[in-house]
């Protein structure tokens, strides 16, 4: 596995993008708005997730061509642990997160292991 710092630029995108109070949705025109907000937070978040992958390829390039295994237990258990704790912050759950970041790790092998996948070699 490997996981690297920006992992946790998820929960921090999260943090920032919707650190504003949320107003009550008391008409249809509050509650319109409040679904074009989901849309461009969901277009914002997967930005960010892309971006992370991008990352996490060239990474794992790095490490294909240094001989460095691919799976650093310990570093993906650091980065879930504190992806926890800012998810808590923002009330999230902690199965949530350890499901988000398995999640998040599992798409990074995926592209690392994709023959289409341009690894800027």
């Amino acid at each position: 596995m490997k996981i690297l710092s920006i992992a946790l630029c998820l929960i921090t995108f999260v943090s920032t993008t919707a650190s504003a109070q949320t107003k009550p949705i008391n008409t249809q025109a509050d509650f319109n708005a409040a679904r074009v907000k989901i849309d461009s937070l969901d277009k914002q978040l997967l930005k960010t997730i892309g971006e992370r992958e991008r990352v996490a390829t060239a990474i794992g390039v790095y490490k294909a061509k240094n001989n460095i295994p691919p799976l650093d237990e310990s570093r993906f258990k650091q980065v879930v642990e504190k992806a926890k704790v800012n998810g808590k912050k923002e009330g999230l759950s902690a199965e949530f997160i350890e499901e988000l970041m398995n999640a998040i790790h599992k798409e990074s092998l995926r592209l690392e292991n994709d023959p289409d996948v341009k690894h800027n070699e």
